[in-house]
């Protein structure tokens, strides 16, 4: 009797007591490894560093020289900026109007991303979404064009321009940039990656139209890759030299890169101070559009990498 009460009395104890949990075992990973990971985390952030500063050295040339004589740019490179700032400005403004140049460089880089983008993402839209006769020869056709060098219709879109009389204008530079076979091409891979049909077909249940769909849900989504072409697009606009050359006559109108061509036979190609200081105005927007929009260029391409 005594110990089947002590039986029941141990019995209950272990039933009032809960059952200890057993921590898990912590394994930590040996010295050495930790030591290894960080040398080479190290090394690596060392070499990134070391690039950036090769990359970051001929934009420092360029406006360290546009500051300095052209004896003083002869005898070497030097990071100490001078003190010819000023007079390079003088001398490339007696020869060209820079500023008028940078201006029409601007409206028409601007225009041309502008339309390029917008068209661009809606027509990759119509062929992500759309069901059409003909839709697969079109996408295959537009595929074959993007292989075809501009260069060589440069006769026969000149010829129509002269027939609409639209030469000596920013039209026949601007309006072209609304079919770019690559910018369809690219946010279409993006889009198809991103956007689900469910929510497309979510929005036309709503009772939403085709229009609102594209501005509410398939554009915000499409900006990382609009954004990742809009750099290329704007920097291809304002290097295009060929086109402006040929298209327009007037001085006035004339874009940057035509007004620093004519500066290679000029008295301005003997001041190397004031044509180092005619390419860093030029390089300036390049510049900015990269360092506000190059993090799309990430997001774009890593889209679709992560699959849920």
């Amino acid at each position: 009797m005594e110990q089947n009460a002590e039986s029941r009395r141990m019995l209950a104890d272990s039933e009032v007591q809960p059952p200890r949990e057993e921590k898990p075992l912590r394994v930590e990973p040996p010295k050495n490894k930790v030591k290894k990971k960080r040398f080479s985390r190290g090394l690596i952030y060392t070499g990134l560093v070391i690039l950036t500063i090769i990359c970051f050295i001929p934009f420092l040339m360029m406006l360290v020289n546009a500051t300095r004589t052209n004896g003083e740019i002869m005898t070497g490179f030097s990071l100490i900026p001078g003190t010819s700032l000023l007079d390079n400005y003088a001398i490339l403004s007696d020869y060209i109007n820079i500023w008028t140049g940078f201006k029409n460089s601007l409206i028409v880089a601007v225009l041309v991303t502008l339309l390029s983008g917008y068209f661009s993402a809606m027509t990759a839209f119509g062929f992500s979404f759309y069901e059409f006769k003909g839709k697969n020869v079109m996408f295959i056709f537009m595929l074959v064009m993007m292989m075809v060098p501009g260069q060589l219709g440069l006769i026969g879109f000149y010829e129509i321009s002269k027939t609409l009389g639209i030469l000596d204008s920013f039209i026949p530079l601007i309006i072209p940039s609304i079919a770019s076979p690559f910018v369809v091409f690219f946010i279409r891979q993006y889009t198809q990656a991103t956007l689900h049909i469910s929510m497309i077909e979510a929005a036309r249940i709503d009772g939403a139209s085709e229009l609102r769909i594209f501005h509410t849900i398939a554009l915000p989504m499409m900006m990382p890759a609009v954004a990742t072409m809009s750099i290329f697009t704007f920097i291809g606009s304002w290097n295009n030299y060929l086109m402006p050359l040929v298209l327009l006559f007037s001085p006035e109108k004339y874009t940057l890169p035509v007004l620093m061509g004519f500066l290679k036979g000029s008295q301005v190609a003997e001041n190397l101070g004031a044509l180092y200081l005619g390419i860093a105005i030029s390089v300036v927007p390049i510049m900015i559009a990269f360092l506000f929009l190059s993090k799309y260029i990430v997001s774009s391409i890593s889209a679709g990498a992560v699959k849920e």
